[in-house]
């Protein structure tokens, strides 16, 4: 059994959630695991690391990214992995074309790569459903509503299971 920490960075919950989700499914095949906010998070006391983020343009949020920078020497000395979850992520192929493709967070990706990330994975995300700004209430008025949550829960749990796997291994 490892202990897992699950720390992520969201704005509107939608990646917490996803976090929380990923800390369940390693409970559930038997690794202790914990889901906090990457702002208050450290890897001591650990024996593995799941890092995830809200993406914006491109960019992870700051907590995710001072974590990443402030862990780097633990993070390098165990197995740990990474997701950014969109606001709407990767298209599905029965979505609508969009000319905007998904941006990675490419900086971000390098340096954990750097530390031996073992992979990154990207989720589709929710629009935000508590706008707080003219970008994000034009978001929710101008996305059809069966595509303002494209995170696919079977497919999270699927990733989770096999990070449980690997840390059986």
């Amino acid at each position: 059994m490892a202990r897992v920490l699950v720390a992520y960075a969201t704005k509107h919950q939608s990646t917490a959630e996803i976090a929380r989700a990923i800390a369940g499914e390693l409970r559930a095949r038997g690794h202790a695991a914990e889901a906090a906010e990457a702002g208050g998070a450290t890897a001591d006391g650990f024996d593995a690391v799941v890092l995830g983020s809200a993406t914006y343009a491109g960019r992870w949020r700051r907590e995710a990214r001072h974590f990443l920078s402030h862990e780097r020497d633990r993070l390098a000395k165990m197995p740990f992995w990474v997701f950014s979850s969109g606001p709407i992520g990767e298209p599905k192929p029965d979505a609508p074309p969009d000319d905007d493709k998904w941006l990675e967070p490419r900086k971000v990706i390098e340096q954990a790569e750097a530390l031996g990330v073992r992979e990154h994975v990207v989720f589709g995300g929710r629009v935000p459903q508590d706008p707080g700004n003219f970008v994000e209430r034009a978001m929710l008025q101008n996305t059809p509503e069966d595509y303002q949550d494209l995170r696919d829960w079977d497919e999270i749990r699927a990733w989770s299971g096999r990070i449980a796997e690997a840390l059986t291994t």
